[in-house]
C-alpha cells in the first residue's frame, strides 16, 4: 500500500519536472522556426491566428509553447490586437490542465502528503482560505513556470473559478508587457533571443518579482504567525 502511495506521488513530481524542462527545448525549436518563416508569419490573416491560437492552447497547458514567448511572438506580428487571443489561450490552457489533473488523482496525492506531512493540513486549510490571492500572486511572477503552476493549484484541489479569475489577473501584467516588447520590437531574432532587453522592461520584471514575492511570502509567513 505505501509503495502505491509513494508512486501515486511520484507521478506529480515527474510531470512537474517534465513541465520545467521541456519548454526550453521548445522554446529554442519554436525561435528558429519564427525567424526562418518571419515572411510567411507576416502575411497570415487573422483566421490563421485564431486557428494556430486554438492548437497552442493545447499545447500550452502541456508547457510544449510557454505563453509568455508566445505573447512576444504574437506582439511581434500582431500587436495590441493579440491580447484577446492571448487572454483566451491562457484561460483555455489553465482549463485543460485543470480538467486533466483528474488522472493524476489529486485526492490521492493529497491524502499521501498528509499522512507523511502532516503540517500540510494547515497549509491546504489556509491554502482553501486565500485561494485568489495566492493564484493571482503566484502567476504574477514572470519567474514561476506556467504549466506547473496549474498543475501545482488543480492537485492542492483549488476550485475551477479561483484558478481561472485569479490565474487571468496575474497573467494580464506579464501578458501585456510582452506584447509590448514584442510590438515594439524591430527584429523577431534579437526579440527572442534577448525578450528581456531595456531597462524598462527589466524594471518592470524586477517589479512583478518583488509583488509576487512579497505576495507568496505573506501567504506562509501568515501561516507561520499562526501557527505560534
Amino acid at each position: 500500500m505505501e509503495n502505491s502511495s509513494a508512486r501515486k506521488f511520484s507521478l506529480p513530481v515527474i510531470v512537474s519536472i517534465l513541465l520545467t524542462i521541456i519548454p526550453l527545448v521548445t522554446t529554442s525549436l519554436a525561435t528558429a522556426w519564427a525567424i526562418g518563416h518571419e515572411s510567411e508569419l507576416r502575411n497570415w490573416p487573422l483566421e490563421y491566428w485564431v486557428l494556430v491560437t486554438l492548437g497552442l492552447t493545447v499545447a500550452s497547458s502541456f508547457a510544449l509553447t510557454p505563453p509568455t514567448f508566445l505573447a512576444l511572438v504574437y506582439g511581434y506580428f500582431l500587436g495590441w490586437a493579440a491580447l484577446p487571443l492571448l487572454f483566451g489561450l491562457n484561460i483555455g490552457a489553465i482549463a485543460i490542465v485543470f480538467g486533466l489533473s483528474g488522472f493524476l488523482q489529486p485526492d490521492s496525492v493529497r491524502k499521501y502528503l498528509v499522512q507523511v506531512y502532516p503540517k500540510v493540513t494547515s497549509l491546504l486549510n489556509r491554502f482553501y482560505q486565500n485561494q485568489l490571492r495566492l493564484i493571482f500572486f503566484t502567476k504574477l511572477s514572470p519567474v514561476l513556470p506556467f504549466a506547473v503552476t496549474n498543475l501545482f493549484f488543480a492537485m492542492a484541489g483549488a476550485r475551477f473559478r479561483q484558478v481561472i479569475a485569479g490565474g487571468t489577473l496575474g497573467m494580464i501584467p506579464r501578458t501585456v508587457l510582452a506584447v509590448w516588447a514584442g510590438k515594439e520590437a524591430q527584429d523577431i531574432a534579437y526579440l527572442l533571443e534577448h525578450p528581456n532587453e531595456g531597462l524598462s522592461t527589466k524594471i518592470f520584471i524586477l517589479v512583478l518579482i518583488i509583488i509576487s514575492t512579497l505576495g507568496i511570502g505573506y501567504f506562509f509567513r501568515e501561516k507561520k504567525s499562526l501557527d505560534r
